[in-house]
């Protein structure tokens, strides 16, 4: 599918139901996330086979979507509020369509490159006039940072690898964490050279409820945190430093270098490139809320929920659960994230639902993407 038919593909943004009372307060006019921070390994681990089903997907930057069709699954939809992130996946089609994968790697800026602008220029020659539009007018920030660079979570972390983390880590410091060790050399690592005071004033500043809400997510997001958000990335990331081999882990190195290493989010790896470009007809793009794909009276086998609910209050939370379980098969599966304020199924569909715990335990053992405190999946009885 090129650009012109995601466009076209594309439902009008939904303003009533219980998810879009968070764009009453929050902004989706702008990209928030210009890649994905949530591991899709552990995402398509979880899913589990899907072959010829129907699944749907928060959008957000669209690589979890990309990846999703590595489960050779009948269709994926992927849906969000914010017209900005269905662009980042519209781009994406269209640079998998005109690109090599080594190409590909430098427009989204896991490398470098001098010819971030004429690659930008090829891929947006798939797309309409108004999504090209969109991406011509920050097309000085890809030429810097990339596609995946280019959201605001991505600014917020090249502010912090820019101005603050010098403060507290030497670069041949920050250069070792990604040299595989054991066990055991990673914790004294971690303990006697990287975890040292300055660093801990650094987390408790920057990684503040008060400055990830201006600068990196959106206030809204806050609205139900109860707790230090620094004090709970702290604890992930002696996850992702000691218990995980940050060699392997492309959401750290992009943190603290700018790019990614060796190491690749799964949609962006060469050995899954060919597969995803010739299934990307099977992206069906929407813009607008859970409850419009409800509205549709269409059916799924498994829906990729990213972190939505931490955002609502638990009234709104019950009722978009609610209307998730009218639009799923029996068997579907639930896949999503929790961060700082806990989600699990409601009491009043518990008995609907089967909490894989295995599943889940795999999953947060595994999980690179180290922000998130909690893995949930369940079944539709």
């Amino acid at each position: 599918m090129n650009g012109q038919a995601a466009a076209s593909r594309q439902s009008v943004p939904q303003e009533n139901g219980p998810q879009a009372a968070i764009a009453a307060r929050a902004n989706f006019d702008a990209i928030r996330y210009a890649q994905l921070w949530e591991d899709a390994d552990v995402l398509n681990a979880a899913f589990g086979d899907r072959s010829g089903k129907t699944l749907v997907s928060i959008c957000s930057a669209g690589d979890n979507a990309l990846a999703m069709l590595l489960l050779d699954p009948e269709r994926v939809v992927a849906i969000d509020l914010s017209p900005a992130q269905i662009a980042c996946l519209q781009i994406r089609i269209a640079a998998y369509k005109s690109l090599s994968h080594e190409e590909f790697l430098e427009l989204m800026g896991a490398r470098p490159s001098v010819q971030r602008g004429a690659l930008l220029d090829r891929a947006t020659q798939l797309l309409d006039s108004e999504v090209a539009a969109f991406w011509a007018e920050r097309r000085d920030d890809v030429i810097a940072h990339g596609l995946g660079g280019t959201g605001k979570f991505e600014r917020y972390f090249r502010v912090f690898r820019k101005w603050m983390l010098p403060l507290a880590q030497s670069r041949r410091t920050i250069d070792e964490v990604f040299q595989s060790k054991p066990y055991e050399a990673r914790k004294a690592f971690f303990e006697t050279r990287w975890d040292n005071i300055r660093w801990k004033l650094l987390l408790k500043f920057f990684f503040s409820n008060f400055v990830m809400g201006r600068l990196g997510r959106d206030p809204a997001f806050f609205d139900h945190v109860k707790g230090s958000l620094a004090d709970h990335v702290a604890g992930r990331l002696y996850h992702a430093g000691v218990d995980l081999d940050p060699a392997d882990n492309p959401y750290l190195h992009y943190i603290l270098k700018g790019i990614q290493g060796n190491a690749l989010p799964l949609a962006w790896r060469a050995d899954h490139y060919d597969t995803i470009r010739t299934r990307l007809d099977r992206l069906d793009l929407r813009c607008g809320s859970l409850e419009a794909f409800v509205a549709t009276g269409e059916k799924a086998d498994g829906f990729n929920l990213s972190d939505i609910f931490e955002y609502m209050d638990v009234a709104v939370f019950e009722g978009v659960y609610g209307s998730i379980l009218n639009a799923a098969n029996p068997g579907a599966r639930l896949v999503y994230w929790n961060m700082m304020v806990p989600r699990r199924v409601p009491a009043k569909f518990a008995a609907q639902m089967a909490t894989q715990s295995a599943v889940e335990n795999a999953g947060k053992k595994a999980d690179k993407a180290f922000f998130y405190s909690d893995f949930i999946v369940e079944d539709v009885l």
